[in-house]
């Protein structure tokens, strides 16, 4: 894959008049391969110079006629990043959720993705989790006794999409950093 293409990953997920869904896209950031899949979180900042903020990837679709490459995604600011501010009302780790998703092109999401975890510098720290261990759990073994912190996509997989080959992938490409 060259470094500026888009590709979807794992097969068709819908149809719908003339869109096409898909579960997951690989594009190259920084010189790496990356994969965001529905249900991802991942760091968006939409403008330079405005404020990083957290979006969740909802939708992902081709329109057939043009070949357009779209998504939908739901974005989280702080509340410091919002036209009112920061309150005492808000929680220390409290976001606030935008009411009306983002649809852009996935080629604009991907230049609005920000894959420093640095830029974020609040709330509680995750952890790092080894991909090719969820993929073991997801994929080939019993997950009922794995703890919840190492099942982080099991919403995505309980929503009736096979996500096996999402998240086959996104193992190999772990394995290659």
């Amino acid at each position: 894959m060259e470094p500026g293409a888009l590709m979807w990953v794992g097969s068709p997920c819908g149809l719908h008049g003339p869109y096409i869904f898909y579960k997951a896209f690989r594009f190259h950031l920084d010189g790496r391969g990356r994969i965001l899949s529905l249900g991802d979180f991942f760091l968006v900042r939409c403008l330079p110079g405005e404020p990083v903020c957290v979006a969740e990837l909802q939708l992902l679709w081709e329109e057939r006629a043009s070949k357009q490459l779209l998504s939908s995604s739901k974005l989280y600011f702080l509340p410091e990043d919002t036209p009112l501010g920061r309150t005492v009302h808000h929680g220390e780790d409290e976001v606030i959720a935008v009411s009306e998703k983002v649809i852009v092109r996935l080629e604009d999401l991907v230049k609005w993705t920000v894959w420093d975890p640095q830029a974020w510098r609040r709330g509680r720290k995750a952890r790092n989790l080894n991909t090719s261990k969820v993929h073991r759990d997801q994929v080939g073994n019993n997950t009922r006794d794995t703890p919840n912190l190492l099942r982080p996509r099991e919403s995505t997989l309980c929503s009736g999409l096979n996500f096996k080959d999402v998240l086959r992938e996104k193992a190999e490409l772990g394995k290659n950093r």
